[in-house]
């Protein structure tokens, strides 16, 4: 892998294979950092997705994860997926050179013409003094997608575009310190409608698989704090934190 520029203010590590940025990132937490730290590898041995699914991670792909300590208050940190996803949709744009080529299936999934091109995975750890570390995990498929079961997949070489794992962190940087900033010091409102632009799906019928049980309805958009609405036949609806969108 090609060395990776820092990105101010934040820190850049760079290596050629892990079994998971995001472990490296919730390490280095563990051991004290204080956060504003990346993570970028080559290769992943044992990168996972969403309900510990493995994630599969050979080279040529990114494969990122942003180290953030105390980035929020607690009862804010359920709107960071939606962060994530939009930055990642944005950074998309700037390393394509395209306008909203991606759409947005809640929480953070980013498809292009149905298919999935992504994935973004937030874990949270309390460390040391009792400070809270999230881990923002990022993959984007550049030059290969795995075969899922679930969805079908693209990748951006076989959309015609060209572009390197080093060029899609630069973007992917950018992008992610630039919506932090907002979500920090504006409302969040403004990414909301902004995700809301992009997302896939909104009045269509959908079913959203729970830990424990699958539910269907009609997408109708999302509450003040990014939790799907679900609007069932008998007209009743129903607020989901986390779950998995099918269409």
């Amino acid at each position: 892998m090609h060395p990776i520029p820092a990105v101010p203010p934040y820190r850049v590590v760079g290596l050629e294979t892990v079994g998971s940025t995001n472990a490296v990132a919730l390490d280095h937490a563990h051991k004290g950092d204080a956060g504003q730290l990346w993570v970028v590898a080559g290769r992943q041995t044992g990168g996972r997705g969403r309900r510990g699914r493995p994630w599969a991670s050979e080279p040529g792909n990114l494969y990122a994860s942003l180290l953030l300590i105390d980035p929020a208050d607690p009862a804010r940190l359920g709107q960071l997926p939606l962060v994530c996803a939009l930055a990642l949709a944005d950074a998309v744009d700037r390393m394509c050179g395209t306008h909203r080529l991606v759409r947005l299936k809640w929480p953070n999934d980013l498809l292009v013409d149905g298919a999935k091109i992504s994935g973004i995975l937030l874990e949270a750890a309390v460390v040391g003094e009792g400070r809270r570390a999230v881990a923002c995990g990022f993959g984007l498929n550049i030059s290969h997608h795995p075969e899922l079961a679930d969805y079908a997949a693209a990748d951006l070489a076989g959309l015609g575009y060209r572009v390197t794992p080093e060029i899609g962190f630069g973007a992917l940087a950018e992008s992610v310190s630039r919506q932090l900033d907002r979500w920090r010091h504006e409302e969040f409102s403004g990414i909301l409608t902004d995700w809301l632009s992009r997302a896939q799906g909104i009045g269509m019928p959908i079913r959203v698989r729970l830990s424990q049980d699958e539910l269907h309805g009609t997408f109708v958009g999302l509450d003040e704090e990014g939790r799907l609405l679900l609007r069932g036949a008998d007209g009743s609806m129903t607020t989901i934190s986390a779950g998995d969108v099918f269409f």
